[in-house]
Formats: C-alpha cells, structure tokens, sequence
C-alpha cells in the first residue's frame, strides 16, 4: 500500500433545508462581504438565490452578485470576478451552483492576490501564496468540486482546457440539500451521474492492489451509483435517490476512494481537449473516451478489469479467460452508460465524425506539443492518445 494524506476539511450540511444557515456559516468562517456568484438563471427560478440573498440580508451581510458562468467556466468571467473583489473588498466567495461555478469561485480565490494573470496558475508558470475562503451550496451533484482540492478552466483565447490543485481550493462549508436537484433535466443527471463515476475510475483503475478498503468502498459507491440513477430516471423527484447520488458525488472526489492507490486521470486529461475543442458537456465526453481508454490501457492490470467486471458490473464467473472478463466488465459498463443516454463514442457526442487534423490537434494539446504524458496505470505519450482518441471516433 502507498503511503497517502487524506485531507477533507470541508464542513458538510446535508439535507433538507440547510441552505438556511448559509449566513450563520459565512460568519464561521470570517466572512463580512460576500461575493454571490452563480450560472443562469436556474437559480433564481427555483428560488434559491433569493433566500440566501434574504439570509445574508437578515445577517447584515453586504454582498455583490456575479451570475453568468457557464459550463465548461472561462477565464474571462474569472478575472471579472477577481477585479470584482478588488473594487468592492470582497472577503469570502460564495458559489451557488455546480461544479463549473464552484471552480470559478476557486479560480477567482487564487486569482485575487496573485500579482500575475491568474492563467499563469493554471498553465502551472506560477503558484499563489494567498486564497479567499470558499463556501458552496451545491446543485448539480458531479464534479466533486465542493470537497476537492481542484479547478479546471477554459480559456477562450486556444480553447485550452486546465487545472490547478491545491487544498487552499477546498471549500470550508459546502450546503446540500437535495430538493434543488429534483429539477435537473436526465441529461444533465446523466453527466453528472458519469462525471462521479469516472472520479472513482480515476483512482480505482490502478497498478495497485494491496488496498482492500480503498477497493471495496469504491465498489460499493460505483454500484450505488448507478442503482440509483436508474431510479431517478424513472423518478427525477425521488428525494432518496437524490440524496443518495448527491452524497456519492462528493465521497467518489475528496480522495478517499484513492488512498493509498496510484491514480491514473488519463481519461480526465484526454476529456478536457475534447469539451475544450467541442465545448460539449464533461460527463459525456468522458463516457465517449473511457471505453476506450480501457481497452488500450487494460492489459497494465488485467486483473483488476476483471475484478471490476465481477465486484461491480456484476458479470458472472464461469470459464472466462481473464481477458475475457475485462471485456465484459467495459461492455456492461457502456451499456450502463447508453441506459442512461450518455454517448459512447465521439461521432454520438459531438454528432459527426472528428477528422484526423481534429485528433492530432488535441493530442498535441494533451501532451504539450509531445513534452509530457499522462496515466498512472499507463504512461501515454502522444502517440497513444492519437491512438486513444482514433478508437474513440
């Protein structure tokens, strides 16, 4: 087993109307002007964002409001909000929303005291000393993001796609009350329900296998996952379910499903060339890739292919080869995705075929023009993601 540090501060309220003590906890945490920021309009629709603005009010709470980020979240709307909180001596971030508007405030937070452009942190040319404090209260169960230590942005300068990490990132309250999620369209469901999958992927699918416990937690969560996506398909307003994804997005990315493993991250490295070349959404393309990053990176440890195909996609054991098994286990697994109308394959994501001058544009941005690889199971070098993403066509 590696040596590991599991660091989850983040302070969780679940449930039913805990978006109440949003005000008591921004006091926690030292919080005096807030920065509201949010996506679309969604969250003054369900009502939400006027409560919270009502509690800051009621606490004497000043705050300012930054709406507009959307998926796949710009810079340019990062750097609005970092000169924001420079004119109006914002103090604490608030993100109302998913992932996309979470990560903003993160970006917003390393940005605000960096004396460079807050892209330099991303494109890893630097390192800020200084971070506001977050705080979120989660819609869109997906990204992990309200308990990681990541963010990832787009830059619409090249459309590149990138991420900073640091535990700075990690909010100190996130708010969760599922009722706010009932509203998602299956779409939108299903990428999340992908995205939280593959965060698991992403640690299980290792060269290590001497972690009993990491293992079998991760199990557990994949199968809960997908049984209760089911359910909410059929059921968008099943509280239960709800609650139950809601609460595996955040356990499948604040790292415990990685301790004491190898991470791999991969097909999270291919995906961000891909919804940053297409702007498509994160899960389905990361449902698109991940078959085939499977079968070409499988045979690193074939073994714990087939241990999925059995603990998780529940194959049964009869004469299979080891190979045979692996495969079955990928074949369950996109099957899973097409019941719940994710894509398997880049023609169904972006909706014609991807062109060769395509591929080789976003392996050279994977691998930063052949100077760098990825993969923890399995070192690619850019040559493989060619290969990777010519499978995936």
């Amino acid at each position: 087993m590696k040596n590991f540090k599991y660091y989850a501060p983040t302070k969780v309220m679940f449930g039913k109307d805990t978006e109440n003590k949003v005000a008591d906890l921004v006091k926690e945490f030292g919080g005096t002007k807030v920065l509201l920021h949010y996506g679309g309009q969604s969250a003054e629709k369900s009502g939400l964002l006027g409560k919270v603005e009502a509690s800051l009010q009621d606490a004497g709470i000043a705050y300012v409001k930054l709406g507009g980020v959307v998926p796949n979240p710009r810079v340019s709307k990062v750097r609005e909000g970092i000169e924001l909180c420079k004119q109006e001596g914002i103090d604490f971030l608030l993100a109302v929303g998913g992932g996309s508007v979470i990560d903003s405030c993160k970006a917003i937070s390393s940005g605000r005291y960096f004396e460079g452009d807050v892209w330099d942190l991303y494109l890893k040319k630097a390192h800020a000393t200084q971070y506001m404090p977050i705080g979120c209260i989660l819609t869109i169960p997906a990204a992990g993001s309200e308990m990681s230590d990541g963010s990832v942005i787009t830059n619409e300068e090249g459309w590149l796609k990138k991420d900073y990490c640091v535990d700075e990132f990690r909010c100190k309250f996130a708010i969760m009350n599922p009722e706010y999620t009932c509203t998602l369209p299956a779409w939108q469901t299903a990428c999340g329900v992908t995205d939280m999958m593959m965060h698991t992927f992403e640690r299980y699918f290792s060269v290590d296998d001497d972690m009993e416990v990491t293992d079998s937690i991760a199990e557990a969560l994949l199968r809960t996952i997908m049984v209760e996506a089911h359910k909410v398909m059929k059921n968008p307003n099943d509280y239960d379910s709800r609650a139950q994804i809601m609460w595996a997005g955040s356990l499948a990315h604040n790292d415990l499903t990685g301790c004491g493993t190898t991470g791999d991250w991969a097909t999270h490295n291919l995906e961000h060339e891909l919804s940053g070349m297409f702007d498509v959404s994160h899960g389905a393309g990361l449902a698109a890739l991940w078959g085939s990053w499977a079968r070409y990176t499988r045979g690193e440890n074939m073994n714990r292919f087939a241990r999925f195909a059995v603990n998780v996609m529940g194959v049964p054991l009869m004469s299979q080869t080891t190979e045979e098994l692996a495969e079955a286990g990928i074949q369950a697994m996109e099957a899973f995705f097409q019941s719940i109308g994710m894509p398997t394959n880049i023609h169904d994501l972006i909706g014609r075929d991807i062109t060769d001058a395509e591929i080789e544009e976003m392996a050279d941005k994977c691998s930063n023009g052949g100077t760098s690889t990825i993969g923890g199971l399995m070192e690619l070098k850019r040559d493989d993601m060619v290969n990777i993403y010519k499978m995936a066509k």
